[in-house]
């Protein structure tokens, strides 16, 4: 089973080209130090709750957009060395090139495989 990087993340919508550019600038370091695959997933049909939803969790705003995206690595280990090489790399330097999202209201996790089921 795998180990897996979830984020919810609100976007400007209008930083919609300048997120993706930003995604295809660092997304390639997660393969390069070992995850398996990077999905980046643009909200697109994403229901407002009553009680909780995604825009609540990350207090989205009415011109955001509310991103889903995870990073797929073999097992827990990989992913533990993987992060800690991105941290440490000067790519990552954030004056380099700025998210173009409030990191401050981005929610992560990681998350052990229970179940998995594949066509």
């Amino acid at each position: 089973m795998s180990y897996v990087d979830g984020f919810v993340i609100a976007v400007p919508t209008a930083n919609k080209e300048k997120f993706l550019a930003h995604a295809r600038e660092f997304d390639p370091m997660f393969l390069e130090f070992g995850a398996t695959r990077v999905i980046e997933a643009w909200g697109d049909d994403v229901p407002r709750g009553q009680v909780t939803d995604f825009f609540r969790a990350v207090q989205a705003k009415d011109d955001e957009t509310v991103v889903f995206s995870w990073v797929e690595w073999p097992d827990k280990a990989t992913r533990d060395a993987g992060v800690k090489k991105m941290m440490e790399d000067p790519r990552m330097d954030p004056s380099a090139s700025p998210m173009p999202f409030d990191g401050k209201r981005m929610i992560f996790g990681g998350f052990t495989a229970a179940f998995e089921l594949t066509r």
